[in-house]
């Protein structure tokens, strides 16, 4: 096997003054089917894809030098199986997580992987909208870390129902509506009573100011949020947004 291909990557991605883009290591021995979920993930996702490694002796290199926080493991290795990875980042102490994007679909694997922790496991051949999905799901699932420190058990219950939530159809919302940033929004409401600004979420979320507008105006329609509106001494009036009962 050539393992020519297994490279890091300097991305072109930058950082926001906000946060900074995960950081996403590829471990599979297919070198077109790991430059396209490379391009994929670049291209449609806030994941940063920093390296490709062909095997598991490169994937632990590149771990050790690159520190990933997110790993999409393929099983079937040329020098082992993916799984053995688990092992590798427990003993070492490593702060990263697994998504299996691979053809094993035996029950042994999937169950061993699901004990030692695995985020996902997707079956080869994989559509992009899963993989999509599944990714925006790890990208909330940080978020909602990010954001509390002492948690509730209903923000326990999330963060696991994160990893086990099924896959819906995403285009059931109205065009340029996505469930996970939806969800970001519904869940900013959710932990304040207090009305909000554009301004106070996007500095809260650090989405875009058109972006959050749209979803507002969504949320407006379907009677998750109501805007009332605040006029001031001087200026435009402000637009002020709380959920709806409060």
């Amino acid at each position: 096997m050539n393992n020519s291909f297994t490279y890091s990557i300097k991305s072109s991605k930058q950082s926001s003054n906000k946060g900074s883009f995960t950081k996403a290591l590829i471990v599979e021995d297919e070198p077109i089917l790991a430059e396209l979920n490379a391009e994929f993930i670049q291209r449609d996702t806030n994941i940063n894809v920093v390296g490709i490694a062909a095997n598991l002796r490169d994937a632990k290199m590149m771990i050790d030098r690159l520190h990933p926080t997110l790993i999409l493991l393929d099983n079937y290795l040329p020098d082992g199986q993916g799984i053995e990875l688990f092992d590798y980042i427990v003993n070492k102490g490593i702060n990263a997580y697994i998504i299996f994007i691979t053809a094993a679909s035996d029950i042994d694997t999937c169950s061993k992987a699901i004990r030692y922790g695995a985020f996902d496991y997707l079956i080869k051949p994989v559509s992009y909208q899963r993989l999509k999905h599944s990714l925006e799901r790890f990208d909330l699932f940080l978020y909602r870390q990010s954001i509390q420190k002492h948690l509730t058990q209903r923000r326990i219950d999330e963060l696991f129902n994160l990893q086990t939530k099924d896959f819906v159809d995403l285009n059931r919302h109205s065009k340029g509506i996505e469930e996970i940033t939806l969800q970001k929004v519904k869940d900013l409401f959710a932990e304040s009573d207090e009305p909000m600004t554009v301004e106070n979420i996007v500095e809260k979320t650090a989405i875009s100011k058109t972006t959050i507008r749209r979803y507002l105006e969504y949320c407006v329609q379907t009677k998750l949020l109501t805007v009332e509106i605040k006029h001031g001494k001087i200026g435009r009036p402000e637009r002020l947004y709380r959920r709806l009962g409060k």
